[in-house]
């Protein structure tokens, strides 16, 4: 004889809750969660109501009337604050009692939750007896106090995490390390023309200053011009009044009567996020100190890329991340157009001018302007898109180049961006050349490739300019490269061609010997894409980005952008940040009880057998 008991009271009352919590919390006010509400408040009498008659005369039995009568009072402290005052005419406990209203807005999430959680186990004790005849009350009472035991320890925990964050105590449990000295850095400081002295102010036995003291070593080993200090504030207030220091906790970077200061606090736990970024905020001071603001123009008026572009719209046009790196580097961007003087002269404080996917031709006036401001030691930066080919061509035609109108595809090495067989067009190119144009890429070789979305290939001209610039192609894309001609992103044999296409170029005009001062470089890319935010994020075409601009501005040779330690925000869309609440309050415990419950069942079945 089997045990006369069934889950449908249980359930109801699971439906209740879930439906009073869809008409409060989800439904926009109005009839349907008006309709919700009330709907779930009946489905959590009726259930209750089920429950006394199931279990009337048996001890057993008490157990889940009880908490369904538990979750009804809680729901009656919470319509008591302002819901049942605005029925009858009154006004919210918030403004009449809001002492009694801050009561109730704790304690009735305490009180369903030490509801909620007991019928669950007390349902699981009853189901691992539903093959006896009569229910074993010690078992089903033990069931609800390991419920209510469970359910006062975390709403203790919850009220612990209140507390703390009432009175401001944190503990940040997360991974932690200071940046450590990049090559990057380590190379910028070997190469330091005059002495640079970097000055610590923090008091004796300071934690952050510890950290910061490991820090710069690395980077005293490097150079015997950059030199470091440290200075307690308060015991040398004259050092610190030169160097315009007013308290502790600043780190100051020097050369001579230009510095710069980084505000890093005293307290480890505040400081960790500027620890994190340590090498980049360093890099950035001795650029600025040990080399003079440099102004670099982007041309437009064309429909070209831009700085001011919102990545959130576009980022294939958007250039925001491009930005960061020049200014990383300490050059000041700015636009350049027919405003600015583009159809006369090129300003004479550029130290390089970009032109990065211009869909529409430029007036000659301003090809002209460009021209000879790269015959007269300019430095240019230009990417082209293979579908705006026309609108580069006069420029490129002056630099011996030109690009082809055909985007190339590979089937073999790409970016699966949509999993589409458009992404063939997003090639991957690695085999890159030994010119100082790619003093970094050039050592990783095929482990770090640069990625190009619809890249056009560069050949030189038939004709070539007088005087005749010197042309190094420096990235060339892998074998199985095609031309895609007809644009199906398929490869087909009759008119397309797999090989290794070459995709950038590294231009100079020679000089005479005795004049290497300034002489005219730039350097060409097939592609416009590969600067955008959407690409620019791969490590390779940061570095890419960072060769180029060290190459052609005449700057040491450097490897790579400097080190970071910093978390990487993910960001989702809002539907993404509802799916991942619901998931983790919701699907998460749910899993977690589910594979309890199929444990359990699958060990009491392997004991019954024998």
């Amino acid at each position: 004889m089997a045990l006369a008991h069934t889950k449908l009271p249980s359930i109801g009352y699971a439906a209740g809750l879930a439906a009073v919590y869809l008409g409060e919390r989800v439904l926009e006010p109005g009839r349907a969660s008006t309709t919700s509400t009330l709907l779930g408040l009946v489905i959590v009498a009726v259930a209750l109501g089920l429950a006394i008659r199931q279990g009337r005369g048996r001890p057993a039995g008490r157990a889940l009337p009880l908490l369904y009568g538990l979750g009804l009072l809680a729901l009656a402290m919470h319509f008591s604050r302002a819901t049942l005052p605005v029925l009858l005419g009154q006004r919210a406990l918030a403004a009449s009692l809001p002492r009694l209203d801050s009561v109730l807005a704790v304690l009735w999430p305490a009180v369903l939750f030490a509801s909620a959680l007991p019928v669950l186990l007390v349902e699981f004790a009853l189901a691992s007896m539903a093959r006896s005849p009569v229910a074993d009350a010690r078992r089903v009472r033990a069931a609800m106090l390991s419920g209510f035991g469970v359910a006062f320890a975390l709403v203790l925990c919850f009220a612990l995490v209140f507390v703390a964050t009432e009175l401001g105590w944190k503990a940040d449990l997360s991974f932690f390390r200071t940046a450590s000295a990049s090559a990057a850095t380590k190379q910028l400081v070997a190469a330091l023309d005059a002495p640079v002295e970097a000055t610590l102010f923090y008091p004796p036995g300071n934690e952050v200053a510890e950290e910061l003291a490991d820090y710069f070593a690395d980077l005293r080993r490097a150079s015997a011009r950059f030199s470091v200090a440290r200075v307690d504030q308060a015991v040398d207030p004259a050092k610190a009044k030169a160097l315009g220091v007013s308290n502790n906790g600043v780190v100051v970077i020097a050369r001579g009567e230009t510095r710069e200061q980084m505000q890093i606090p005293l307290r480890l736990e505040s400081a960790r996020p500027k620890l994190r970024a340590l090498d980049q905020d360093v890099y950035k001071r001795i650029v600025a100190v040990s080399r003079g603001k440099r102004t670099v123009y982007l041309v437009q008026g064309h429909e070209e890329r831009s700085f001011t572009a919102t990545a959130n719209d576009n980022p294939q046009a958007s250039l925001a991340r491009l930005k960061d790196l020049l200014t990383m580097q300490n050059l000041e961007a700015r636009d350049l157009g027919m405003a600015q003087g583009l159809g006369n002269e090129v300003p004479a404080d550029a130290a390089l001018v970009l032109l990065i996917g211009p869909e529409r031709p430029m007036l000659a006036e301003e090809t002209a302007a460009l021209v000879r401001y790269f015959r007269s030691g300019g430095r240019l930066l230009v990417a082209a898109d293979p579908e705006n080919a026309a609108a580069a061509t006069p420029l490129l035609a002056e630099l011996s180049l030109e690009i082809s109108p055909t985007p190339l595809a590979n089937d073999r090495m790409y970016w699966a961006r949509t999993h589409q067989k458009t992404d063939r067009t997003g090639i991957a190119a690695a085999s890159y050349s030994s010119h100082a144009a790619l003093a970094t890429l050039a050592q990783f070789g095929a482990r770090l490739p640069a990625v190009l979305l619809g890249a056009g290939a560069l050949a030189k001209t038939k004709l070539a300019p007088t005087p005749g610039p010197k042309v190094d192609f420096v990235i060339r894309t892998e074998g199985s490269t095609w031309d895609d001609k007809n644009g199906n992103f398929e490869f087909d044999p009759d008119g397309e061609a797999r090989k290794a296409y070459t995709v950038a170029a590294a231009v100079t005009l020679p000089k005479p010997a005795d004049d290497k001062s300034n002489e005219p470089r730039a350097f060409v890319l097939g592609d416009a894409d590969a600067f955008s935010d959407l690409v620019i994020a791969n490590r390779a075409n940061a570095i890419l980005v960072l060769d180029a601009l060290r190459w052609l501005l005449g700057e040491p040779e450097v490897a790579g952008p400097p080190a970071s330690e910093t978390d990487v925000p993910v960001r989702h869309t809002r539907k993404q940040n509802v799916f991942w609440f619901y998931s983790s309050v919701f699907a998460a415990p749910g899993l977690v009880l589910l594979a309890g419950w199929a444990v359990t069942r699958r060990r009491r079945r392997r004991e019954v057998k024998p």
